[in-house]
Order: C-alpha cells, then structure tokens, then sequence
C-alpha cells in the first residue's frame, strides 16, 4: 500500500494536481489556502487585495514580533476596505475551487488553521472525504484526523474579522484528539508539542503543538503520527516510544508528498 500526504499546501495548485500520482490514496493535513505569502508578496489573498508593498510592511512587522504595532496596521489594512469579510470570502472560495480540484480520489482531507473548514461541502465531491475527529481505514489501517490548532492561552477569536483561522480552544481539541479510536496513523495538521518537533529554525521561535497528541502518542503508539504547521522544523522526524513522528513538509515549497508503505 502506497500513500502521499501533504500539508501546508498554501496554494500550490500545479504540484498539488500530482501529489497523488502513484499513490493508491492521498491525504492531505491541512491549510490549503495561501492568504499571505511570505516568499512572494504579490500572491496569495494579503497580496491580491492590498499590493505587494503593504504585504512586505507586514512581514516585516510580524517578523519582528512588534504586537502592538502590528495589530495596529493590519486593523488600518482591513479599515480600508468597506466589506473586508466579503473580500476575504470570495477570494477564499476562488482559492478553494481550484484547490479541491486539483485533488484526486481518493483523497482523505482535514482543514488547518490557514483554511475556512465552514466552506468546504461547497468544493467537495465523490472521492474526496473531509475527516475532523474521525477516523477512516485505509488499506487495513485505521487513519485518525484532527484538524486546526489550539488557541493560544488567554487569546479569543475575533469572530466577526475579515478573516478568522480554524483555532480551537485547548479543550475542545483535546476532546478531538480524545475521542479518536484507537489508531494506527494520527493524522493532525499540528505537531506533538515536541521542542525539537514545534521550533521553526527559520522564524526563530516555537510554534504551537498539542499536548494532548503527546499523551495519545505516548498511550497508544500508532504506528506513525504525521502533521505539518511547523515550515522550517528544528527536527522533521523523531521517535516517541514506537511511534514515528513526522512533519511531511512544507508542500508549497517543496512540491512533494511524504511518501508513506506499509
């Protein structure tokens, strides 16, 4: 049995057209939509509606990790516009109509915290099976999916922005990743919360990761654990127990599905 998985699509619709070549199924972590795009500013949604320029001042700001100023200029971004959320939607949804086309069947998907899972049953079809705290056998294997991130303690979601990631608050992903059967691959866009495993080498800071996949991973050992979310991990695999921990990689840039036998 062969199977690619992807993650962190961010709008690669020509590679992604691919990813299931060979491959008896294909599964796919999360975060399909490129709304900024840190490696050319002109793209993704950021980059359609404001210009290359402001998307630039952006990056910068996030970089730096300047909050206060940050928050600032994007609230004065989305100000310029007189339906921000309308904008947002209709550019999310053309992303989406050439995203889920690309994929091939069968494709096993769950949505990352970059994605509008909300929108999905508009843009899927036969083959195509969306999973969020469900589970799935695949080639006599059984497949366990939680989709999006934790909200970072003490931080709320701005329900009524221009745009609203798939965060969920710490309990209610815990419950996800709980009432999962017992499995043989977990499949999450988020990572273990793993030093080595949630670093970015690159942004030069942690990203976030669950311990509650560490507690399932550590009482279950399934076969494999593969995510993403992190781009530039410090380590892109590592054992806990007998599992084998992989992030499969930063699919916008590379192009290629990790390859999974068995």
């Amino acid at each position: 049995m062969r199977v690619h998985v992807v993650s962190d699509v961010h709008g690669n619709v020509e590679d992604l057209k691919r990813a299931g070549d060979g491959a008896d199924a294909l599964v796919v972590l999360g975060d399909l939509i490129d709304f900024v795009d840190y490696h050319d500013h002109g793209k993704g949604i950021l980059g359609r509606v404001f210009g290359p320029e402001k998307v630039a001042r952006f990056a910068e700001l996030r970089r730096s990790q300047r909050g206060p100023e940050f928050g600032a200029y994007v609230r004065s971004l989305w100000a310029g516009l007189t339906d921000p959320a309308a904008v947002v939607e209709e550019a999310v949804r053309e992303q989406y109509a050439e995203l889920f086309a690309a994929l091939t069947a069968p494709t096993y998907a769950t949505p990352g915290n970059v994605d509008a899972p909300h929108l999905w049953p508009e843009f899927v079809r036969e083959g195509i099976r969306v999973l969020d705290g469900e589970s799935a056998e695949i080639g006599g294997l059984t497949f366990g999916f939680v989709g999006g991130t934790v909200l970072p303690a003490g931080a709320t979601l701005r329900r009524h922005a221009a745009w609203v990631p798939y965060l969920r608050p710490e309990d209610e992903y815990d419950a996800a990743v709980a009432a999962l059967p017992e499995v043989d691959v977990l499949c999450t866009h988020l990572p273990p919360a793993v030093a080595e495993l949630t670093y970015d080498v690159v942004a030069r800071r942690p990203e976030s990761g669950s311990a509650a996949l560490v507690r399932r991973i550590a009482a279950d050992q399934p076969r494999w654990s593969l995510f993403g979310h992190v781009h530039q991990p410090l380590a892109r695999r590592m054992r806990i127990g007998r599992t084998e921990c992989v992030n499969v990689g930063h699919f916008q840039r590379t192009g290629r599905p990790y390859v999974l036998r068995w």
